[in-house]
């Protein structure tokens, strides 16, 4: 029987569908279901299975978490969150990097197209560094929470490291942490990977499981576990 799951826990935590198959996907979704409230899609599963895969999951009981790091010129960005606007995401990262140009027209497309289609509009959430990158000179953070916040984002996304520091440059924005690894999970490639504890302790208010969860030989014990810690 699985533990039973506070929904302000469930709703904070997301699974990444690291996969490139629709059957694995769907299966992982199913029986992980319980215990997170949130499915991240990356680019590796939607180009495998492509804007379906966002109701398909979405119909499996998930707030759909669409993580393509868009970046390009602001009227492409545009047009591209204006389509993933009306397919029922709830939240869509665009990279920083783009600048608060790119940005706000992301913004303004993600809303236009969730009006067209009758839905709420999707968080977007600014990535600030990818996690793994320890080339990034120290100012970058705050240029890209700033880019964040002039860009109208509802979020960022960053490592533990960095929450402080970005909670309080941008107190209002949601604060979405990847590179999470429980305590004895294996390494991989996140060189800023933290344990859901620490990341919760900095002020972390969305955290992104992987392989940590799905390919563990146990996986519903692994994410009891994680709850459990929390």
């Amino acid at each position: 029987m699985s533990t039973a799951v506070a929904p302000t826990v469930r709703e904070s935590l997301a699974i990444s569908l690291d996969v490139d198959d629709l059957v694995e996907a769907r299966r992982l979704a199913k029986e992980l279901q319980p215990y997170f409230g949130v499915a991240k899609i990356g680019m590796e599963l939607f180009s495998a299975v492509g804007p379906d895969i966002v109701g398909i999951i979405a119909d499996q009981g998930y707030k759909v978490f669409l993580d393509l790091k868009l970046h390009d010129n602001p009227s492409i960005v545009e047009r591209s969150t204006r389509v993933l606007g009306a397919i029922g995401v709830s939240y869509l990262t665009l990279h920083a990097f783009g600048g608060a140009p790119m940005l706000r027209a992301g913004v303004e497309g993600l809303t236009q197209g969730a009006a067209a289609a009758g839905l709420e509009t999707p968080a977007a959430l600014a990535v600030t560094i990818l996690t793994g990158d320890q080339e990034a000179p120290p100012y970058i953070l705050g240029n890209r929470i700033k880019a964040a916040i002039e860009g109208g984002c509802s979020g960022v996304v960053c490592a533990a490291s960095d929450v402080r520091e970005a909670r309080q440059l941008a107190p209002r924005l949601q604060m979405v942490v990847t590179g999470i690894r429980p305590d004895g999970a294996p390494e991989d490639e996140y060189e800023t990977a933290s344990t859901p504890e620490a990341a919760v302790a900095a002020g972390a208010d969305l955290l992104v499981l992987g392989r940590a969860i799905t390919g563990a030989e146990d996986r519903v014990k692994a994410a009891e576990t994680l709850i459990a810690s929390l």
